[in-house]
């Protein structure tokens, strides 16, 4: 497989869609790593597994409809694997293996398949104490927006994801890249309070647009670089409530056609009505209780 991945819009060709199937028990409040999980096993809401499996099911029903390849993880009993963004992620043809946090490191076992369609000289294995996830690295041409945690109380948050050596590895690899880091708001347990994943804040669509919370960054001059690269006309502003229900977290099958949860009637009405995008609604509240949306449950392989 040639890897191809230049930006988050061009065409896509292929896909690894996470895994629904054997989720095992609800976790605990304590097994909980990251804040809507939290949030929604304190309040009884955590989904059920069928409902995963339909929502997940109608995600490859539009990716096949415009003749995506889909692939799958294999399955691990009783144990989450509907996020495939976090274990490995794409940089132009390159795949780099996320070091995930270590609920989650066995996850990674269940995509050996997929590795092995890829060229071993096209993979990249991090040093262990680099740590990064698929959801903090969005590719836009040129640039590479990386989210991450600077506190000195990095260990101490589950939601803390991307570490500043990981950034630097990332330079070195690919030193013609424009690496602009993002810190993030972190709270493990209260979701209005804390982002997960740079993509739950920020997400690229089309050719020139953005859809954008501005709260999810520690400094306001983060947010405000984003606007002056993109545009103020081209940003497409999300407020608290918004960004608890991951409006950002769509997914681009091309620069005009745009996978989104029915639930975001706002947003789907202006990327259609302002922006002329084809939006493509499907069911997904059930897995937003889990902490992740559409760009979490994918990790794409090829674009044009």
């Amino acid at each position: 497989m040639r890897l191809n991945i230049k930006n988050e819009t061009g065409r896509l060709k292929s896909v690894v869609l996470g895994q629904p199937n054997s989720l095992g028990p609800v976790p605990t409040l304590e097994e909980s790593y990251d804040a809507k999980s939290y949030y929604s096993i304190e309040h009884n809401i955590y989904p059920k597994e069928e409902d995963v499996i339909n929502e997940m099911n109608a995600f490859e029903a539009v990716l096949k409809k415009y003749g995506v390849e889909v692939l799958r993880p294999s399955i691990i009993e009783d144990y989450n694997q509907v996020f495939s963004r976090d274990v490995a992620f794409v940089i132009d043809d390159k795949m780099i293996i996320s070091n995930v946090i270590a609920d989650r490191a066995d996850e990674q076992e269940a995509y050996k398949s997929v590795f092995e369609k890829v060229a071993w000289r096209k993979i990249i294995n991090l040093p262990e104490t680099a740590h990064i996830e698929g959801g903090d690295v969005i590719v836009w041409n040129d640039f590479l927006f990386i989210g991450t945690c600077f506190s000195e109380d990095y260990r101490n948050y589950k939601t803390a994801r991307t570490n500043e050596y990981a950034i630097e590895i990332l330079k070195e690899y690919f030193p013609k890249k424009r690496i602009i880091d993002l810190e993030l708001k972190k709270n493990d347990k209260i979701p209005f309070e804390g982002i997960l994943h740079l993509d739950c804040t920020f997400n690229p669509i089309g050719e020139d647009k953005c859809i954008i919370y501005k709260n999810g960054f520690v400094d306001e001059s983060d947010y405000r670089l984003i606007i002056d690269i993109f545009g103020e006309e081209n940003c497409f502003h999300i407020n608290d409530d918004e960004m608890f229900e991951m409006f950002p977290n769509i997914f681009s099958i091309s620069p005009d056609v745009v996978v989104s949860d029915k639930a975001f009637t706002r947003m789907n009405d202006h990327l259609r009505n302002e922006w002329g995008m084809t939006v493509e609604e499907i069911p997904y509240r059930e897995i937003s209780k889990m902490g992740g949306l559409l760009r979490c449950s994918t990790m794409p392989l090829v674009r044009e």
